[in-house]
């Protein structure tokens, strides 16, 4: 809490870093809207502030905001996407619906695994700490994943190294989940057998060590793959995948209502092929698109490539890197369309090329609505409307969000 007293005062929002903030600015942890500040600077509890869901909370740095109820939780999302478009001049219209994820949908996590003497903690870290939660339960990540948790504990225990530090990455594929252990080594007979019988076992899809060279796959009895748009995709291991089903099927589904029957689109930054498949594939609605893939990352662009051409799919994967020579205009403008999903921090050259393009209609991807606003305000600078926004909460109880935008371009470049 910061700012001095000024009597007894009502929760009114809950800022970007999820304190809940007074109207005169006054900052308040774990607070809801409709709490009240009293003159003491105890809390209140209003009719948005409920009990947590998981024990862990809220030292766990998985979630930030359990003692939101679902109105505020999807109040909160909603505000950070309007409010990021406000803060560039943007009018964020009548937004979409906003989407927010069930509990336990969370399909990809990472752990982190620490000897404490002759045990291992198994867990998220602590919020602002390298501290990890030894994780007895868990509200946000798939009971798949979370069913691991316990199995891995034990693993990681029998390797009776004091010293043991472990990332471990978990992702649900189509095949079961897949695992992946960072700084980890199996030095012995008898550990790699470990290995192998954890793997079976627990019916994993795929298990991989990384010592610090890369990850090497130890047990994998078919490929693993993910389905995107209808078409199995094989999945390398770290490859990016959208949190949770039902936030991907939400994106995916205004990005296909927004570019409904558009001929052409290309999707820049297309990962595995998530929004690609699913324009290319064709429904009663609309027909298929042809859709040109690009992607930096190696192993993405050619596992997006390959299910194109197995599968038949209108597809074409382009392996190229967007920050370092973005697709210039002149390419652009043979497109139709164009979807744009960038990292976290957006994409400053590629937006410039697509602002001085004719391309009519782009949808911006983002999971960070503040690169997201800095970029839309370059491109309704050069002529563009922002015509569609929704926010996506696939992070539940946690202060990172989502959000899919529709531009229509209204004056030439």
């Amino acid at each position: 809490m910061s700012g001095a007293m000024n009597g007894a005062a009502q929760i009114v929002r809950v800022a970007a870093k999820g304190e809940g903030a007074t109207a005169d600015g006054r900052y308040v942890a774990l607070s809801a809207p409709g709490d009240i500040l009293e003159a003491d600077g105890s809390l209140t509890w209003g009719p948005n502030h409920v009990e947590p869901s998981c024990r862990h909370f809220p030292a766990c740095g998985g979630c930030q905001l359990q003692h939101l109820s679902d109105a505020a939780l999807a109040d909160y999302v909603t505000a950070r996407v309007a409010g990021a478009a406000r803060g560039q001049d943007l009018d964020p219209g009548t937004m979409e619906p906003t989407h927010l994820s069930p509990p336990r949908t969370r399909r990809r996590a990472v752990l982190h695994g620490q000897a404490i003497g002759r045990r291992v903690v198994l867990g998220f870290r602590e919020q602002g700490s390298h501290k990890t939660i030894d994780l007895r339960e868990c509200a946000v990540i798939a009971p798949e994943l979370f069913a691991l948790v316990a199995p891995l504990r034990a693993l990681l225990e029998s390797w009776q190294d004091r010293k043991l530090a472990v990332d471990v990455e978990l992702v649900l594929a189509d095949q079961g989940v897949c695992v992946g252990l960072s700084g980890l080594s199996a030095d012995s007979l008898a550990r790699t057998e470990a290995l192998l019988d954890f793997a079976r076992d627990n019916g994993l899809a795929r298990l991989t060590l990384d010592a610090g060279y890369g990850p090497e796959t130890t047990w994998e009895p078919d490929p693993a793959t993910i389905t995107l748009g209808g078409t199995a995709v094989g999945l390398p291991s770290g490859a990016f995948l959208q949190a949770t089903a039902d936030g991907q099927d939400a994106l995916v589904e205004a990005a296909r209502g927004w570019l409904a029957g558009v001929p052409t689109v290309a999707d820049l930054f297309s990962g595995l092929g998530t929004f690609a498949f699913a324009l290319a594939s064709a429904s009663t609605d609309s027909p298929a698109t042809k859709v040109l893939a690009v992607e930096a990352a190696r192993d993405s662009h050619l596992a997006c490539q390959a299910a194109a051409r197995m599968n038949g799919r209108p597809v074409h994967a382009l392996h190229r890197d967007l920050f370092r020579n973005p697709l210039r205009a002149e390419e652009l403008n043979r497109f139709a369309a164009v979807l744009i999903d960038p990292p976290r921090a957006g994409a400053r050259e590629q937006v410039a090329q697509i602002a001085e393009s004719t391309v009519v209609r782009v949808v911006y991807i983002s999971c960070n609505p503040a690169s997201w606003a800095r970029d839309a305000a370059t491109m309704v600078a050069a002529g563009y409307r922002l015509a569609g926004l929704k926010a996506v909460g696939q992070f539940r109880w946690s202060t990172h969000v989502e959000l899919a935008s529709l531009f229509v371009r209204e004056t030439a470049a």
